[in-house]
């Protein structure tokens, strides 16, 4: 059976992931809001506790930082940075899929982890995501994602020297998908990263989610 073709914003950010190789690990591996955000998932679950890491890239360094103490599948659509990430994070468990199709059983996941994986899909597909997030946890388990600030879609043409789409749907819209999705929101925080900056010099700008699946 052939594989369902791509949507052609998704299709475009695999083709430029592919194309910049190792220049997003060297532009993006030092910031500090991801790895903030990667060890208070980290520490806040149980030793051995099973993650997925949506969008994990060339796997350093989230999916390196989570599978040292977890059992972390990382999924991502582009082949190279799957390729890097077999090198920087060799313990985890690494598969090749668009994070909007990607589909696991209900209740299977202690946590989910997505860093600036979300601002690479269309619209459209942030509230299914959302949802389908939502069924996969496991009572008392924690997503940690971040999002865009504003809602629209778009393409940049030379982001890291390739065109990458960009789309969002903004905070109050994630908050409430997540909310909608039967998650209990704990934080949503606007994060000005003045360690990460945008090729024009100024400070990168996402939501920071925090939300759990309730207990009962």
């Amino acid at each position: 059976m052939s594989e369902p073709e791509l949507d052609p914003r998704i299709a475009m950010v695999r083709d430029g992931y592919d194309a910049i190789g190792r220049r997003y690990h060297d532009w993006s591996h030092s910031g500090s809001t991801r790895l903030r955000f990667a060890r208070e998932l980290t520490d806040r679950l149980a030793p051995g506790s099973t993650l997925v890491d949506l969008g994990c890239g060339p796997g350093d360094p989230a999916t390196r930082l989570l599978s040292e103490r977890h059992l972390v599948v990382g999924v991502d659509l582009s082949a190279v940075q799957l390729k890097i990430a077999r090198q920087l994070a060799p313990q985890a468990l690494l598969v090749r899929a668009d994070i909007s199709r990607f589909a696991i059983r209900p209740a299977a996941l202690d946590g989910v982890a997505s860093f600036y994986a979300l601002g690479h899909l269309p619209p459209d597909r942030h509230r299914p995501l959302l949802e389908a997030v939502a069924r996969w946890l496991r009572p008392g388990g924690v997503l940690v994602t971040s999002a865009p600030l504003s809602a629209g879609e778009g393409v940049e043409d030379g982001w890291l020297g390739v065109p990458m789409f960009f789309g969002g749907v903004g905070v109050d819209a994630t908050v409430a998908a997540a909310t909608g999705a039967g998650l209990v929101v704990e934080r949503a925080e606007h994060v000005v990263e003045t360690d990460s900056l945008a090729e024009d010099g100024s400070p990168e700008q996402f939501l920071w989610l925090v939300a759990s699946r309730p207990e009962t």
